[in-house]
């Protein structure tokens, strides 16, 4: 005879109780809780202001480092979603020769799981690095980044560089977040025949990517969007031999225009717009076509209206322009001699201008380098595209005033409020949307041509209005 144990018949009295209602179905066991490993830690690759965390982990899906000055551990790294078993966890922002504490927790079915406290000492900054003082009564939160010299920099609103990198390829003027959450920065001069000048960095400074223009054009240090799929919308120069004689200039002038590509992750574009299909070389003033290299357009920003359609600063021009994405169509053409606004103001709207943003449906801001006697200045303009009219609705100027020759480049943040470089105006101001300075870099930082403001040192450019 065959004897059960009084396990199986209680589970066989269960089913037979519900029998009526179909079988029972037992809750799944549940998930195993998370468990950290191991993990190590590291100096950060490119400077002393960071560490690196490497760690192993079991059934996880979310991970922290927590970490403080000596034995503390108070402030902690953004929590990131996890894929795997492993994880490598950038720590930012350190002081410079620190003692600190560092413990990685992650997260599991509803439960945690510490690991080890880890103990690691920052190194000394270099001797060479620049530093600054800033402040101001009401400054945005976050931090600003910029370059300098061969310096990719970072500082909080004290002006303690927090993040820095030095570059590679010479000197640069842009150190640019972009919307992707990395860097990138390009030589101002880049070696003859470099065709992938511009490159790439993630948040630990480590090089993701280099690229360019395609068609073998030599791309512009000014200005440079990336996106999530990989692709880029990038500014390029082109060359060609034109007889300007009949202009005022040289029977075999060697001339400059711009070329705006839309160049997709693979190679290739999707989208090419070139300034010499569009615009006539007597829209450049006569003196700037005389000798025998000719600046025809300098494209120095680009941005997006609330149209999708490209929106172009042409500082040899005195121009903005909208382009269609679409055909490449020229859609209108506000400032210099091709001007198709009209303006309630006397005099040109803006020259030789910089930093020309969207801020609004039917509203953009640049930096009027040259077009005020009294100095440069963030101007912002209200505009009908199908009346093409325009106004100017605000000024904010430097205080003390300055004139920016060179260089310069704007930032429209919350609240009304805007951050502009100067260029070699040597300056930096964040200012709200009455021109009041609410905070700047003190005495001289240098020649800054772009300063950009970012919430994250984990995400730079993520979600900050360019």
């Amino acid at each position: 005879m065959r004897y059960l144990s009084r396990k199986s018949v209680a589970l066989l009295l269960l089913a037979a109780c519900s029998s009526d209602s179909g079988p029972t179905i037992l809750p799944p066991p549940p998930p195993p809780p998370p468990a950290v490993v191991g993990a190590v830690v590291s100096a950060g690759p490119h400077n002393v202001l960071s560490a690196a965390v490497s760690a192993v982990l079991q059934h996880a899906d979310s991970v922290t480092v927590r970490y403080g000055v000596g034995d503390a551990l108070d402030s902690a790294t953004p929590v990131r979603p996890l894929t795997g078993d492993a994880a490598d966890l950038p720590v930012l922002g350190l002081l410079p020769a620190t003692t600190y504490s560092l413990q990685v927790v992650a997260w599991g079915a509803d439960t945690v799981a510490t690991g080890e406290t880890l103990a690691f000492t920052t190194g000394a900054l270099p001797a060479n690095l620049p530093s600054f003082s800033a402040g101001g009564s009401d400054p945005s939160p976050g931090f600003v980044a910029f370059a300098l010299d061969t310096w990719g920099l970072v500082i909080d609103n004290t002006g303690r560089v927090v993040w820095y990198r030095a570059l590679p390829g010479g000197a640069t003027l842009n150190f640019q977040p972009q919307p992707t959450g990395r860097y990138v920065t390009h030589p101002v001069t880049a070696a003859p025949g470099d065709l992938r000048a511009w490159t790439e960095f993630d948040e630990l400074g480590r090089v993701t990517r280099t690229f360019g223009c395609a068609r073998g054009l030599k791309s512009r240090f000014h200005d440079l969007i990336t996106e999530a799929d990989g692709s880029y919308w990038v500014l390029c120069d082109e060359t060609r031999t034109m007889d300007l004689s009949a202009a005022g200039g040289d029977a075999a002038a060697q001339v400059t225009g711009t070329v705006v590509q839309h160049v997709l992750a693979g190679g290739g574009t999707s989208f090419e717009w070139n300034a010499f299909d569009h615009f006539a070389i007597t829209d450049l003033e006569p003196a700037l076509r005389t000798g025998a290299n000719v600046n025809f357009t300098h494209a120095n920003a680009l941005d997006f209206n609330d149209e999708g359609h490209l929106l172009l600063s042409f500082r040899s021009l005195s121009e903005v322009t909208c382009i269609d994405t679409v055909g490449g169509a020229v859609r209108w053409r506000m400032g210099g001699r091709a001007n198709q606004f009209s303006f309630p103001e006397a005099g040109a709207p803006f020259v030789r201008q910089h930093g020309a943003r969207m801020i609004g449906p039917g509203r953009l801001q640049v930096l009027d380098n040259l077009g005020e006697p009294d100095g440069t200045r963030v101007e912002q303009y209200a505009y009908s595209a199908t009346g093409l009219t325009a106004s100017r609705t605000a000024a904010m100027a430097a205080a003390p005033a300055v004139t920016a020759l060179l260089g310069g480049a704007t930032q429209r943040l919350p609240g009304g409020r805007t951050l502009a470089a100067y260029g070699n105006g040597n300056r930096v101001q964040e200012y709200d949307d009455a021109g009041r300075v609410l905070w700047e870099i003190h005495g001289n930082p240098g020649y800054v041509y772009r300063a950009t403001r970012i919430a994250s040192l984990y995400r730079p450019g993520h979600g900050t209005p360019r």
